[in-house]
């Protein structure tokens, strides 16, 4: 659980706008900000002040109260958060993890790998993503073995899975139908036409789906800018 707390300062300290990251970390525990006010003992308006960079730069000292915080009241709701943070997230063969500094709309991610929303357009201007993976689709559908498979999410589960290796997208929609966790959304990179019945299953899972055509190195390069 350290390692965790760590990592998430060391990235607020490091940030260019450590409210933002600040906010981001609230959202993920989805903890509002009365309730941290409340456990922190100080007012809902300092904690919007901070978060929306009104402030001077928080000291180390109020980063780390503000973390632990986090962290407690995560333990009072069973860990959730907490006991996904702290598994395993190293790159391998098959699959990148990576988080944001900040939550991005998916509106926002589409246009910094140049995509087209195809389906659930309604979705892209409210709902947010924390990071993405890059999946190597033959290799994790052929080769990963499935206890692998959760290590996909990363740290944070509301995140983009961006498909490389793939012809029609049907065979990574069909895994994510009967996955029971959900990706927020769906980009296929290089294709040209998406399969009739991954469409159909983006629509009824309500996951939008991105094509692009942008090379994987330049949104790797996009992305590192969030």
């Amino acid at each position: 659980m350290e390692k965790a707390k760590l990592m998430i300062t060391g990235e607020i300290v490091m940030s260019e706008k450590p409210g933002e990251a600040l906010k981001k970390w609230r959202e993920i525990f989805n903890i509002s900000q009365s309730e941290l006010a409340k456990h922190l003992g100080i007012s809902p308006s300092t904690i919007s002040d901070y978060e929306g960079n009104r402030r001077s730069n928080p000291g180390i000292k109020v980063i780390k109260r503000y973390v632990n915080a986090l962290f407690e009241i995560d333990a009072k709701r069973g860990s959730p958060v907490a006991k996904r943070l702290v598994k395993d997230e190293s790159d391998n063969d098959y699959y990148e993890a990576k988080e944001f500094t900040k939550a991005i709309t998916i509106e926002e991610f589409s246009r910094l790998i140049d995509g087209e929303i195809l389906t659930n357009k309604e979705l892209a201007a409210s709902s947010k993503i924390y990071g993405y993976t890059i999946i190597d689709s033959l290799k994790v559908i052929l080769e990963m073995p499935y206890e692998e498979f959760p290590k996909l999410y990363g740290a944070i589960g509301e995140r983009a899975f961006i498909f490389i290796g793939v012809s029609t997208g049907r065979s990574p929609l069909v895994v994510i139908r009967v996955a029971p966790v959900k990706p927020k959304a769906v980009v296929l990179v290089g294709i040209k036409k998406v399969d009739e019945l991954a469409l159909k299953i983006s629509e009824r899972e309500r996951i939008p789906i991105i094509i692009t055509n942008a090379d994987i190195k330049k949104i790797k390069l996009a992305l590192a800018k969030v």
